[in-house]
């Protein structure tokens, strides 16, 4: 299997939507932030790289033929290079919007894991620090809080992107746009159902203050656990 479609796009610009959509039209499966939280080896890898260690590509995506979201988009200029025949998409949305979207939900994320939690699960603490890294430092250049600075970078990453790709691998799509540009650019018929709609922001800010309780009533959430494994023994 080989990457065919690269994501350029940060992470809150309906990449769950591009996903699932991608997936549909048989560009599965499709990498996305999920998979590192899923595979620690996704992990491992994604965090030497953002640690400056040189990557196999090959060996990281043998088994996707579609990335997007970060942490992939974070490396998009070189899997372009390794994958040369791939076409790029950029999801856009404005970047305004962009901001106050990651700022109210993925931005709290690794803040808000508790510190026990982490010592308890390694491969959850080799996650928050590659979040930690990929996006917020070396995308982002530990400035995300500095609003006019992180809107240019959406902005610059998009101007960068036109530059880079060579106009005939390049689609820059909207998830209102729906499926006809999308179809298009890949030559793929357009599907009868409607455009995936995927509205992560909900879910992910549930599971902050989930996290956030976590942090002052550990031993509550411990107790659950303990519950739900004995209930699951009487099944």
């Amino acid at each position: 299997m080989t990457l065919k479609i690269i994501g350029a796009a940060p992470g809150r610009t309906g990449t769950v939507s591009l996903m699932t959509a991608l997936e549909y039209l048989g560009y599965g499966p499709c990498h996305h932030m999920k998979a590192c939280i899923e595979n620690a080896q996704q992990t491992k890898w994604f965090l030497e790289a953002a640690n400056g260690q040189p990557m196999d590509w090959h060996d990281v995506f043998e088994h996707y033929q579609a990335a997007v979201d970060w942490p992939a988009s974070a490396y998009y200029k070189n899997l372009l290079e390794t994958f040369p025949e791939a076409l790029v998409i950029f999801s856009d949305r404005p970047a305004e919007a962009w901001y106050d979207s990651v700022a109210s939900t993925i931005y709290q994320v690794v803040p808000s894991l508790p510190g026990w939690l982490r010592k308890l699960v390694p491969h959850l603490d080799r996650w928050g620090q590659m979040v930690e890294q990929t996006i917020w430092q070396n995308e982002l250049s530990g400035r995300f809080q500095d609003r006019r600075f992180a809107v240019q970078f959406f902005k610059d990453r998009l101007a960068e992107v036109r530059d880079v790709v060579p106009p005939e691998q390049l689609l820059v799509h909207s998830a209102k746009e729906g499926w006809e540009p999308l179809c298009r650019f890949l030559n793929v018929k357009v599907p009868s159902i409607p455009y995936p709609r995927a509205n992560e922001a909900r879910r992910i800010q549930s599971a902050i203050k989930v996290l956030k309780a976590a942090n002052y009533f550990p031993h509550v959430i411990l107790i659950a656990v303990v519950i739900s494994a004995i209930a699951l023994t009487a099944v």
